[in-house]
């Protein structure tokens, strides 16, 4: 029976029997016990579901996992401990040395330098792309040995909207997935595979969250990408793993399975970037209340935007529900809704100017956080976008001005008000 996202947020995931915990139960362990080796032994071959360390699943994590895939509507999915390292293993779990990655250049700047640098040490090409770009332009970026194509949802912080259905278009051509990033948007208003997307990552440190209590990632399969299809690109997912005694993710777990799975007894077991029990505990609590969290973070994003755009100290506004916005169509397409709470804008005046406004806010807290309960503000070139050089700056939507403004979920008036004080004593 299919039900509304509202209803999965509160009681998906986790289904208690007669006499269990009606909460999901914090399995803060590091291994189980068995009464024979042998039964240990096919936990290890991977030809028995069951738990043998946590390293590589644990109860309450798988729990919380199955949450977020049915709000995503996929078929499989894990935690990890962080965003990075989500969108790190969905990209690393089907590239290797030699492999090439088409990307959005407007994406978090922590994922660029991921891609573009850090997995270029490790053998990884990139090329970026504008997410406007035209349909001739995505063409000619994918290269022979292409393996994926990544971008955002809603990117963080120039606040595009990515035109799903194209970026999905052109990956089904040349036979790769496209991995999006769906953060900022969150399943509740957008879903990507609706439009095409073949695998969602998260960081759940953010709306999911919502409280800034817990770091942590998550990856969803979608479970359509045929990899048999293209099995000499994706050898992992096709061949015999001979550290697994042989074998054959997409033949022992289907479509459905295969990725994830590989990703938790491949990538997990000799990275272990694992979320520990009680933070996926707290990211469930966050996930309880997402559904009306994300109304009032809309709305308030929505109020604060519509009232800076007619400030005359903001030389410009970037808020995709704004009429007149470049993104605005593309919204009404995708996040008819509402995108996200976070609205990035310039005070004139420049860098001085923009550090000078975010100094004076009362309410508003300057931090490296966003898309969490309480009102924060950034400023990107002198923080999450600092490694850039200003190439790189304009590529991704990060002018030296812009000011990321995440609206929390307090009174409009109040984070208003804050506003107005902070605007007029610069």
């Amino acid at each position: 029976m299919s039900q509304q996202v509202g209803t999965t947020c509160v009681q998906g995931g986790w289904k208690p029997g007669d006499a269990d915990p009606r909460q999901v139960p914090i399995y803060q362990n590091t291994t189980w016990r068995y009464a024979t080796s042998e039964h240990m032994g096919r936990l290890f071959d991977l030809a028995e579901a069951g738990y043998f360390y946590t390293r590589l699943a644990n109860p309450t994590n798988d729990a919380v996992a199955k949450k977020i895939c049915e709000l995503e509507g996929g078929t499989a999915a894990m935690l990890t401990s962080s965003g990075q390292a989500a969108n790190f293993f969905a990209l690393f779990n089907i590239c290797e040395a030699g492999s090439h990655i088409v990307s959005s250049s407007e994406i978090y700047g922590g994922t660029y330098n991921l891609i573009a640098h850090t997995m270029r040490k490790m053998g990884v090409e990139s090329t970026f792309v504008p997410s406007n770009c035209s349909a001739e332009e995505l063409e000619a970026a994918f290269k022979p040995n292409t393996r994926a194509v990544f971008g955002e949802t809603i990117a963080n912080p120039a606040l595009t909207v990515l035109d799903i259905e194209k970026f999905a278009e052109a990956a089904n051509k040349h036979g790769v997935p496209f991995i999006i990033d769906n953060t900022f948007a969150t399943p509740v208003n957008c879903r990507p595979f609706e439009w095409g997307a073949h695998i969602v990552t998260h960081s759940t440190t953010k709306y999911m969250d919502g409280h800034a209590s817990a770091v942590g990632g998550a990856i969803v399969d979608s479970g359509t990408f045929d990899w048999n299809a293209y099995a000499e690109k994706y050898p992992g997912l096709t061949t015999p793993d001979e550290t697994y005694h042989g074998v054959v993710y997409t033949e022992a777990f289907g479509l459905e399975g295969a990725f994830i799975t590989k990703a938790t007894a491949h990538l997990m077991r000799d990275l272990g970037s694992i979320p520990s029990p009680q933070n996926a505990f707290l990211l469930n609590l966050g996930l309880e209340s997402l559904h009306l969290r994300m109304k009032q973070h809309c709305a308030n994003g929505q109020a604060v935007a519509e009232y800076l755009q007619q400030h005359p100290k903001i030389t410009w506004v970037r808020f995709s529900g704004l009429p007149g916005d470049e993104y605005y169509e593309l919204a009404q397409k995708y996040l008819p809704n509402g995108g996200c709470g976070v609205v990035s804008f310039g005070v004139e005046g420049g860098r001085a100017a923009a550090e000078a406004f975010m100094s004076n806010l009362k309410m508003a807290n300057i931090a490296t956080h966003v898309a969490d309960a309480r009102t924060c503000c950034l400023h990107p070139a002198s923080a999450t976008h600092r490694q850039m050089n200003d190439d790189e700056l304009q590529a991704a939507g990060v002018s030296p001005d812009l000011v990321r403004f995440s609206c929390g979920i307090e009174a409009a008036e109040d984070i208003i008000a804050d506003i107005e004080q902070a605007l007029a004593a610069i």
